[in-house]
């Protein structure tokens, strides 16, 4: 019988035979994490497209000119804080993608989901670059917020449910390495876009459509590399010699059965996570926006071995000390992607909720420590804490997917992050308003640059000491909430499993079927890890002058 064109992307289709290496499926997921993951580097954009027309210097549009008027001008050029409603619009799609279509990515399968997010990422890209050639930002919205952040959800989620079903042995490790790869994104995008930008810029163009041509091209390969190589494993599988924590251990934390995510909304363990993951979020995404301003207007003059204050600096000196800020910006995106595979891994021997905590403690004590040492001017300390911060922020994305399938089960672990994510969305908000806000009311009273920070510190300490107390309620999912046997049974066929009759262990080549080649295995870490090494090569060229 003849298979029609789309069984292609059938979940039948990729499900591993005997034999297969589950070390191939992380470097797939890296692919797309590490392409999608450029959502943080967009930036690099904003200045560039702010001089779209005028090339030199913008051409500024006139005062009756709203936002909504900037949507389909073609006469001036666009603000800066306009354009950065592309950075706004890609994490409120990307949660609510994620949410809304996570349960159906758990029946059709990573494969099809990871070609839909290549498609939605890149041709969103596609038609910003379109939008950037007849200057219609309205176009640029809809291609790479709109489109482009329904891409970004589904290729976020895509991986969580098969890694964690590929390595029950190590859940955190398994889906560090891949959300590593979404903070690692714009270490590779961010200098890539630079290069293609001066390559491609003449005195007539900025060169960023062309740039986004390139871009777009290159993650296509990549995503659809690894989309292809997506396998999922039998039902019953499990690495050999291995014993499951709940049966080993009696650990009534980590459970053998699964929740429906229709029924996770009325469960109260996964509010207090959904404010675990708030609250942790909000706390790192505050500072992280305004580091480099804040070093700056904490330390002034002490950044380049002058006695002054910021207000104090010249024009010159300004933009001796920004250069240092940027070190050290980029000197926490290190911690940042760090920390994700980092504590992650580390979860696997402490336990999620445990690991959780010591976010929360350790992460309140820094806070609350920072203010003190910029009063002290010990620049060491400061930066210290922030780095163990963000290394911890990092951390708390991928750790939550391996604490969901703890207490939810393995079954739907992907539609029930996808749920979570909300909760991203919401610290989107959250944590940049506190810390811009706050700051400008302490301009308002008067206080100095210095001390405009201290009272911030002290909320997103407080933040955190609200995600201790939800993480410190968090207790074993009820029995009541689980899938009985047969709605289990039922759930399995709705998702097309195979189920295995007999315990069976493909990594170890046990049964029919010919092993993967160690080489094939070598060669797709490689296609990953060489561009991971040269923006993070990039980034550590940055973050020396913080030292210089």
């Amino acid at each position: 019988m003849t298979s029609s064109p789309a069984s292609f992307l059938d979940k039948e289709r990729i499900v591993a035979g005997p034999g297969f290496n589950r070390w191939l499926v992380p470097p797939a997921a890296l692919a797309i994490h590490l392409c999608i993951g450029m959502a943080y580097g967009f930036s690099v954009f904003w200045l560039p497209l702010s001089k779209a027309l005028g090339i030199k210097e913008s051409i500024v549009c006139g005062p009756d000119v709203g936002f909504f008027q900037e949507l389909f001008i073609t006469g001036c050029d666009w603000k800066i804080s306009t354009l950065g409603w592309m950075y706004t619009l890609f994490f409120v799609f990307l949660g609510s993608s994620a949410a809304l279509w996570g349960g159906w990515l758990e029946h059709v399968g990573p494969r099809k989901a990871a070609i839909i997010s290549a498609l939605c990422w890149c041709g969103g890209m596609l038609f910003s670059a379109l939008g950037i050639y007849v200057h219609q930002f309205w176009m640029m919205l809809l291609g790479s917020g709109v489109i482009g952040g329904i891409g970004l959800g589904l290729g976020y989620i895509s991986p969580v449910s098969t890694l964690i079903k590929w390595f029950p042995d190590r859940r955190g490790m398994a889906t560090g390495m891949a959300i590593m790869g979404f903070g690692g994104g714009a270490m590779i995008g961010s200098p890539l876009a630079a290069e293609l930008m001066k390559y491609f810029a003449t005195p007539t163009d900025v060169g960023v459509m062309q740039t986004f041509i390139v871009m777009a091209g290159i993650y296509f390969v990549f995503m659809m590399s690894g989309a292809l190589t997506y396998r999922i494993p039998v039902t019953g599988w499990k690495p050999l010699g291995w014993t499951p924590p709940a049966a080993k251990n009696n650990n009534r934390m980590i459970t053998p059965h699964h929740v429906h995510v229709k029924n996770v909304f009325r469960i109260k363990q996964f509010w207090l996570l959904w404010g675990v993951l708030c609250m942790n979020v909000s706390a790192g995404i505050g500072v992280i926006g305004m580091s480099s301003p804040m070093l700056q207007e904490v330390f002034g003059g002490q950044l380049i071995g002058v006695a002054k204050t910021y207000s104090e600096l010249d024009k010159t000196q300004l933009a001796a000390i920004a250069a240092v800020a940027a070190g050290f910006t980029a000197l926490l995106s290190l911690f940042n992607i760090g920390g994700r595979f980092f504590w992650a891994s580390l979860s696997d021997l402490l336990g999620r909720k445990t690991t959780f905590i010591i976010f929360f403690v350790l992460g309140g004590l820094l806070y609350i420590s920072i203010p003190g040492s910029a009063n002290a001017g010990n620049k060491l300390l400061f930066v210290s804490a922030f780095c163990v911060i963000l290394s911890m922020y990092g951390g708390g994305f991928s750790t939550v997917p391996a604490y969901l399938a703890d207490l939810f089960g393995t079954q739907m672990v992907g539609a029930i992050h996808g749920r979570l994510l909300t909760a991203w969305a919401t610290a989107g908000i959250l944590g940049p308003v506190i810390v811009n806000y706050m700051r400008d009311y302490q301009l308002s009273l008067g206080l100095p640059r210095e001390q405009v920070y201290n009272q911030s510190m002290m909320i997103l300490a407080g933040l955190l000491m609200l995600g201790l107390m939800c993480n410190l309620l968090i207790r074993p999912v009820a029995g009541k909430w689980f899938m009985t046997a047969d709605e289990l049974a039922e759930e399995k066929r709705h998702a097309r499993e195979v189920i295995a009759e007999e315990e069976v262990h493909p990594i170890d080549g046990k049964g029919q079927g010919k092993p993967t080649h160690p080489v094939l295995v070598w060669l797709a870490w490689t296609v990953v890890i060489v561009p991971l090494s040269w923006g993070i090569y990039k980034t550590l060229l940055n973050a020396a002058r913080f030292f210089n």
